[in-house]
C-alpha cells in the first residue's frame, strides 16, 4: 500500500475528534477541578472537527488505497454525528453533576465513540467498517454502565456487552463468507462483481449473518430485546447518545454496504427488509402502548422508527435512501430533545421518568413541557414538524416502487403511535401532578433543547435544505 500524506487531509475531522479525546484525557491529569475546561475544550474540538466536515462536503473520491471515502455521504453523516454529540455534551453538563456521576472520562469515551461513528460512516472496506462499529460499540459498552453504583446500570452494560458481542459474531463471520465469496472486502470491488456473486449460495450467507448484526445494531425485531432494558438503565443523556447517534452510525454502515456495494440488493433481499420493517413497526408501537416509564416507551418507539427506516431500504430507490437520510438526521434532533427533557425532570434512581410523574408538568416549567409537545408531535408524524416529512419521503418511495402495502402498514403503525406520544402531552397539560424538579435547568441545557427544537421545525417547514444534501450521494 502507497501512503499519501495529502489522505490526511481528507480525514481531517477524524483525526481532530482524536487528538480532542487524547488531549481530553491529559487535560484532566494535570489539570484540578477541569470539568470546565475539558467541556469548553471538546465543544472547541467538535466545531473544529464540525467546520472541517463540511469543507470537505463538495469532494468526492478515495483516500488510504480506496479503504476511505471522502466528501459527500461520509461528510453528511459527519456533520449529523458532530452536532448530536455537541447537543448530548450540552444536556450532560448539569445532568452528570446532578446525578453524581462525573468522572474525567465521560467526555472522552463519547468522542471515542464518535470517532467509530464517523469511521463507519467513511468506511469503502468490510474490515474499516467493522474497526469503526467495535470503536462504537466497545465505548457504548462502558457507558450503558458508567452509573456504577447502580445494579440498573450494571445489568443495562452487561445485557448490551454479552448480546453485542454475539452480533459483533455474525458480523465478524458475514465479512469472511462475503470475502470468501467474492475475494475481496473491498466495497467497491465487491460491487464491480456483485451479478456474479448473486448467484453465489455463500455470497448470500454472508449477507443474511451481515443483515442480522446490523439489524442488532438498529434494534430491528427479533433482535431487538436488548434496547429497552439497556435504554432504560443507562444514563438518560447516554440513551440519548446511543439512540440518535448510535442508530444513525449504523443505518450508515448498513446503507453503504446495501446500496453501494450491493446494488440495493435483489428482489428477495427488498422483501426481507420489508418484512423486518412490518416486524419492528407493529412490535415496536403495540409493545410501546403499554409501558409506564418514558425511557421504556421511547426504547420501543426507536425500534418502530427502525422499522420506518427500513422502509426506505426495500424500497431500494433514490428517493428511498434520501428519505431514510432525512429521516435519520430528523430523528436525531427530536428523539435528542426528548431524552434532554428527561434529563432534566429525572433525579434519585429513575425518579420523574413516569407518565404519572409527569403529570402537571406545564403548569410547573411550561416551557420545558412546550419543547416536549413539539418533540413528541414530531415523533409521532404530525405536520409541520419534521417527523412527518421524514415520514413522507419514505411512504412515497416505497408507493413508488411497488410497495403500496408497505406503505399502508407504515401508516397504521403511525396511528398506533400517535396514542402513545400524545399521551405524554395529556399528562402534562390536562392533569394535576405534583412533580418537581431537583434542579432548575440549566441555561446549557434549555439552549440544547431550544436547538433541537428548532431544527425540527425548521426541517417540517423547509424539508428540502437537509433533502438536497442527499440527493446525487448514490
Amino acid at each position: 500500500m502507497d501512503f499519501n500524506p495529502t489522505d490526511l487531509l481528507h480525514i481531517l475531522p477524524i483525526i481532530i475528534v482524536t487528538v480532542t479525546a487524547l488531549a481530553i484525557l491529559i487535560l484532566e491529569i494535570t489539570i484540578k477541578r477541569a470539568e470546565p475546561v475539558v467541556f469548553a475544550f471538546s465543544l472547541i474540538g467538535l466545531i473544529a472537527a464540525g467546520v472541517s466536515a463540511i469543507s470537505l462536503y463538495p469532494q468526492s473520491g478515495t483516500a488510504f488505497n480506496e479503504m476511505v471515502s471522502i466528501g459527500g455521504f461520509a461528510s453528511f453523516f459527519h456533520v449529523a454525528f458532530i452536532v448530536v454529540t455537541i447537543l448530548t455534551f450540552l444536556i450532560s453538563r448539569q445532568y452528570i453533576e446532578r446525578m453524581g456521576i462525573y468522572h474525567s472520562e465521560y467526555y472522552a469515551i463519547i468522542l471515542f465513540s464518535l470517532v467509530g461513528m464517523m469511521l463507519i460512516a467513511s468506511s469503502l472496506d468490510l474490515l474499516m467498517l467493522f474497526i469503526g462499529i467495535e470503536l462504537m460499540s466497545l465505548s457504548f459498552y462502558i457507558l450503558a454502565g458508567f452509573m456504577r453504583t447502580r445494579l440498573t446500570s450494571n445489568e443495562s452494560a452487561l445485557k448490551y456487552f454479552l448480546l453485542g458481542a454475539f452480533a459483533t459474531g455474525f458480523l465478524v463471520y458475514g465479512i469472511a463468507l462475503v470475502y470468501g465469496a467474492s475475494g475481496t472486502t473491498n466495497l467497491a470491488s465487491i460491487a464491480e462483481q456483485i451479478d456474479q456473486l448473486f448467484t453465489s449460495t455463500l455470497f448470500w450467507m454472508g449477507v443474511a449473518m451481515l443483515t442480522m448484526g446490523f439489524s442488532f445494531k438498529i434494534a430491528a425485531v427479533p433482535f431487538h430485546m436488548w434496547a429497552p432494558d439497556v435504554y432504560e438503565g443507562a444514563p438518560t443523556t447516554v440513551t440519548a447518545f446511543m439512540s440518535t447517534a448510535g442508530k444513525a452510525a449504523a443505518f450508515a454502515g448498513f446503507l453503504i454496504v446495501v446500496m453501494f456495494s450491493f446494488a440495493g440488493g435483489t428482489e428477495k433481499l427488498q422483501d426481507l427488509f420489508a418484512i423486518l420493517a412490518v416486524a419492528s413497526m407493529v412490535v415496536g408501537n403495540v409493545i410501546a402502548i403499554s409501558q409506564h416509564n418514558l425511557k421504556r416507551m421511547l426504547a420501543y418507539s426507536s425500534i418502530a422508527h427502525a422499522g420506518y427506516m427500513l422502509i426506505g431500504f426495500a424500497a431500494a430507490s433514490e428517493l428511498g435512501m434520501s428519505g431514510v437520510m432525512f429521516y435519520i438526521v430528523a430523528y436525531g434532533f427530536m428523539n435528542i430533545g426528548a431524552f434532554g427533557v428527561l434529563s432534566m425532570t429525572e433525579y434519585g434512581e429513575n425518579k420523574n421518568l413516569t407518565f404519572d410523574e409527569f403529570k402537571g408538568l406545564a403548569t410547573r416549567k411550561p416551557f420545558v413541557a412546550a419543547l416536549m409537545a413539539i418533540f413528541m408531535f414530531s415523533l409521532s408524524g404530525i405536520p409541520p414538524f419534521a417527523g412527518f416529512f421524514g415520514k413522507y419521503y419514505i411512504f412515497l418511495a416505497a408507493i413508488q416502487e411497488g410497495y403500496t402495502w408497505l406503505a399502508i402498514v407504515g401508516v397504521l403503525a403511525s396511528v398506533i403511535g400517535v396514542y402513545y406520544y400524545i399521551r405524554v402531552i395529556i399528562y402534562m397539560y390536562f392533569y394535576d401532578g405534583d412533580v418537581t424538579l431537583e434542579a432548575e435547568p440549566s441555561y446549557i441545557g434549555m439552549t440544547a433543547l431550544v436547538l433541537a427544537a428548532f431544527a425540527v421545525l425548521q426541517m417540517g417547514i423547509f424539508p428540502s435544505t437537509v433533502l438536497r444534501l442527499t440527493v446525487g450521494l448514490f
